[in-house]
C-alpha cells in the first residue's frame, strides 16, 4: 500500500475524520507509519503509552497476560480503527499488549502532538472523546453478546460482520486463526468447533479458513433469536 493510500485510510478512520479539517494535515505529517509482520509486537503491557494507533491494513489484537501466564484477548482491531487514546493522553502505562495477528500497516500519532493541539483548540478533545466513546460502546456490545447470546449466536454475529453484502449468500475468509477467534468471542477453542458444527443447521459450512453462508438473512435471524427461546443452540 502506498503512502497516499495509507493517508486515505487514515482520513477515513473515526479518530482522524472526527478532527477539525484544519488540523488533519498537521496531525498526519507528524505521524509515524510502520509495517508489522505476523506475530510482531507493537507494544507490551506496562510500557509507557506515547502514541495513539490507527490500523491501516491487517489485524491487531490487544491482550493481557495473567500472573499464571494465561492470555486473555481484550479486543481485535482492523482497518480504520484506533486504540490507545485514553492511556496515551494521560501518559499512563498500557494496560494491555498489542500484537499483529496478520501482516499489517499501522499509523502511530505521537500523543504530544494531539496534546499540543488540544491546548490551542479544545475541539480536538471532542474528537478524542468520540473515539473513546466508540471503544466503550464496543466493549458494552461485547459484554451484551457474552450475556445475551449463545456461543453459536456469537459466532454467527462474527461471520455476519465479515459479509460484504446484506442479503443472499456469501463466502467470507476468516481473518485470523480460530484460536484467536475463540478468545475474541469469549470461548474455548473446542466450544468454537462445536459452534461451527451447530451453525450447519443455519446454512453455514466452514472449510479451513473459509466460511460459506447460504442465506445471510436467515443467519441474522438465528443470531438475533432471543436466548430464552434458543438456549439449546449453543
Amino acid at each position: 500500500m502506498t503512502h497516499d493510500a495509507h493517508k486515505l485510510v487514515a482520513r477515513k478512520s473515526l479518530l482522524v475524520r472526527s478532527l477539525p479539517e484544519k488540523h488533519v494535515e498537521n496531525v498526519l505529517s507528524h505521524a509515524l507509519w510502520r509495517s508489522y509482520g505476523r506475530g510482531e509486537t507493537l507494544f507490551l503491557q506496562e510500557e509507557s503509552a506515547q502514541a495513539i494507533h490507527v490500523v491501516l491494513d491487517g489485524w491487531v489484537k490487544l491482550y493481557r497476560v495473567s500472573p499464571t501466564g494465561a492470555e486473555a484477548v481484550v479486543s481485535v482491531f482492523t482497518r480504520g480503527e484506533s486504540f490507545g487514546e485514553a492511556v496515551a493522553l494521560h501518559n499512563r502505562p498500557y494496560p494491555v499488549s498489542a500484537e499483529a495477528v496478520t501482516p499489517c500497516e499501522v499509523m502511530h500519532i505521537p500523543a504530544n502532538v494531539l496534546i499540543s493541539l488540544m491546548r490551542k483548540d479544545p475541539e480536538i478533545g471532542i474528537s478524542i472523546l468520540a473515539a473513546t466513546f466508540s471503544h466503550l460502546h464496543g466493549l458494552v456490545a461485547q459484554l451484551e453478546q457474552l450475556k445475551a447470546q449463545t456461543g453459536a449466536q456469537r459466532v454467527a454475529e462474527f461471520l455476519l460482520n465479515l459479509c460484504q453484502n446484506s442479503a443472499g449468500g456469501c463466502e467470507v475468509t476468516l481473518p485470523y486463526d480460530k484460536m484467536l477467534i475463540a478468545g475474541r468471542l469469549g470461548m474455548k477453542p473446542e466450544s468454537l468447533s462445536r459452534a461451527f458444527s451447530r451453525l450447519k443447521a443455519a446454512g453455514v459450512s466452514v472449510s479451513r479458513n473459509h466460511a460459506e453462508i447460504a442465506d445471510i438473512e436467515a443467519l441474522r435471524d438465528y443470531a438475533e433469536t432471543d436466548r430464552a427461546d434458543s438456549w439449546h443452540k449453543g
